[in-house]
């Protein structure tokens, strides 16, 4: 995975060459993601899920995230990233199906990762809560709901925790039922800015369905 090519980027989106991911990643070069965040509608509210990674991961394991994502190669485009709702949760979508958000900034800076990514981001709203996931198991752990509202505050600091709900599968396959609160502890830290904009972007397009409706 590693050395995994990918399309680097200067910060305003012009192609600059190709890299392996993980000088991508050690030299904090702009490079090209895939998003879906995914919201169901129940009696009238929106819930955001999110997914738990897998203890496996190299990258932070057992954090809440992106319901899913991942990154684009260099041999791909973007409706080739429609692969990861169907690798890391077993729905089969296309990219008609999503509801795109633009092209966001994200950026999370730690000790030994320099992650600047231009992320395609997309919206899909799932009729059932959590009916049709197959889960990809060394990537993704379980799947949670939280009310969006919640996850909102939770991200602007009015709130310190929020409630969530779902499932966890466990070494015999078999799912577990969670019940507990979240903190943004809990949640893979991408930036404020990201986090404010997609929010604000998923809440536009669910104002407007609405108004459509």
């Amino acid at each position: 995975m590693e050395n995994e090519q990918l399309r680097t980027f200067t910060e305003d989106g012009r192609e600059e060459g190709v890299n392996s991911r993980a000088d991508v990643h050690r030299l904090g070069l702009w490079h090209e993601t895939f998003h879906c965040w995914v919201v169901s509608i129940e009696n009238r509210l929106p819930y955001l899920h999110l997914q738990l990674r897998s203890s496996g991961k190299k990258d932070f394991p057992n954090l809440f995230d992106i319901t899913a994502a991942g990154h684009l190669l260099a041999s791909e485009t973007i409706a080739d990233g429609v692969r990861e709702v169907k690798e890391e949760l077993g729905i089969d979508v296309s990219l008609d199906q999503l509801l795109p958000l633009g092209v966001l900034k994200n950026v999370i800076i730690q000790e030994e990762l320099l992650d600047r990514e231009l992320s395609n981001v997309f919206l899909y709203v799932k009729e059932n809560e959590f009916e049709g996931y197959e889960l990809q198991e060394e990537e993704v752990a379980g799947i949670v709901k939280v009310k969006f509202d919640d996850f909102c505050a939770l991200c602007a600091g009015s709130e310190e925790e929020v409630t969530a709900e779902g499932f966890v599968v466990q070494e015999d396959g078999e799912r577990k039922t969670v019940h507990r609160s979240l903190t943004l502890c809990d949640v893979v830290p991408h930036s404020r800015t990201y986090f404010e904009q997609v929010l604000r972007a998923i809440q536009e397009e669910l104002e407007g369905q609405r108004v459509r409706k």
